[in-house]
């Protein structure tokens, strides 16, 4: 695919394979040699990250209840994680790329699930705070690290499904984290609810370890400052990297701030629903599994604008459905919000990969950071909204946020149009 298919720039690294899917091609490819084993091991650090990051999000009501204070601040056990990895996920690439990204992954979930032992005997809200903020900067090293293994070790054609792969694990984790944590909780009070999901992070953990192949084609990288942020200067001054760093960062706003405050709007009337049914609403989030894994089909068939603009337009639907009193409307909408935003960030995030073909941890890292800014926004704003305009105020900063992704979308459209202009036609 050309820079003018795509809208991407020429300018972030020039050095491509010759022949990438070629049979002497050593890297993995889907039927071959470790794929499956590597596609279970991110699986399973997907589900890990997700299940840790958010283990506080459907408990946030039982939380409030306890420490005695309104959503917004409880909120912030949320914001805290998800901000520590955006503040950390660009230090940790560095590191993978000097030390490799199996050895960062492991010591990221490592520290992460040791953290988590200490989380469910946080004795007041701040403290809790503070332990999901070293939490979350310990998550840094995997997800830009994981999209970076996969952008050196699979073939390009599968780039996008692999991806697809280890954001669907990101699904599966959130929602069995959710859905274990609502049940737990209802039973069991909160503490030991997150003290589950800390023993599921640690079977995940391992069983990564165990089962994710050596890398082959990783070459080790210079941790100098001025290297890195040369680097890092390169992929910002993309216009196509920057878009879809916008871009992920805004469709995380969106979910950050529906799922937050999701669990006070089910609490509350015309509801009234209990803790663990409450949790079980999560069980929505395998509409994100299969999205984020079909995701290279639909790049495929509608192109990567296409994909995106199909996945804002779907969020937005779901948005608007979830304003009903009626529950059937607001399970409806969220099915919607998550098959969209899970899509839209599995095509965002494997974009930046194929774009960026050197210093691909930062790049992806870069990406990172701005989604997990966004979902700490999403998440502190939206429970700002809620508090001040009841749900629709969640759903309006959410439908900002859409508008953004289209109108994002819509200008790198305009620049690949441009760009295929300003292309010679070949001679006769």
């Amino acid at each position: 695919m050309s820079p003018a298919d795509t809208g991407a720039s020429t300018t972030v690294g020039a050095r491509l394979p010759a022949s990438p899917d070629s049979p002497t091609d050593s890297r993995m490819a889907p039927g071959g040699p470790g794929y499956r084993r590597m596609s279970l091991a991110l699986f399973l650090a997907g589900v890990a990250t997700f299940a840790l990051l958010y283990s506080t999000q459907a408990l946030l009501p039982l939380i409030s209840g306890e420490f005695g204070v309104a959503a917004g601040e409880a909120s912030w056990t949320v914001a805290a994680a998800t901000g520590g990895l955006a503040l950390f996920v660009l230090p940790m690439s560095a590191l993978s790329e000097r030390y490799g990204r199996r050895t960062v992954m492991t010591a990221s979930l490592a520290v992460a699930v040791a953290v988590g032992v200490l989380v469910p005997f946080a004795p007041s809200i701040g403290a809790l705070v503070v332990l999901r903020a070293v939490q979350g900067a310990a998550l840094a090293g995997l997800p830009a690290s994981a999209t970076a293994y996969l952008a050196e070790e699979v073939r390009p054609r599968a780039l996008v499904t692999a991806i697809g792969l280890f954001v669907a694990g990101n699904s599966v984790g959130g929602m069995s984290g959710r859905v274990i944590t609502g049940w737990v909780a209802q039973e069991w009070g909160w503490r030991v609810a997150v003290g589950v999901i800390g023993a599921l992070a640690v079977a995940c953990a391992v069983a990564f370890r165990l089962l994710l192949p050596a890398p082959r084609h990783f070459t080790p990288g210079s941790l100098r400052p001025r290297v890195l942020l040369g680097t890092v200067r390169d992929h910002l001054a993309n216009p196509l990297l920057r878009r879809l760093y916008a871009i992920g960062a805004l469709f995380m706003t969106v979910f950050g701030g529906v799922y937050t405050v999701i669990g006070y709007r089910l609490t509350e009337q015309p509801f009234g629903l209990p803790q663990g049914v409450v949790g079980s609403i999560f069980l929505v989030y395998l509409v994100g599994t299969v999205s984020a894994s079909t995701a290279g089909r639909l790049v495929g068939r509608l192109g990567r604008r296409g994909a995106l603009y199909l996945a804002g337009g779907t969020t937005a639907a779901g948005l608007l459905l979830s304003l009903g009193d009626r529950l059937a409307l607001v399970l409806l909408g969220l099915v919607l919000i998550t098959a969209g935003f899970f899509a839209g960030h599995a095509v965002a995030s494997s974009a930046v990969s194929r774009t960026a073909t050197t210093g691909r941890a930062q790049a992806s890292a870069l990406y990172q950071s701005a989604y997990y800014v966004g979902s700490s926004a999403g998440s502190t704003v939206g429970a700002l909204a809620f508090h001040s305009g009841g749900w629709a105020g969640t759903v309006g900063v959410g439908l900002l946020a859409v508008v953004g992704v289209v109108g994002i979308t819509l200008c790198g459209t305009r620049a690949a149009r441009v760009a295929a202009r300003r292309e010679p036609v070949p001679a006769h």
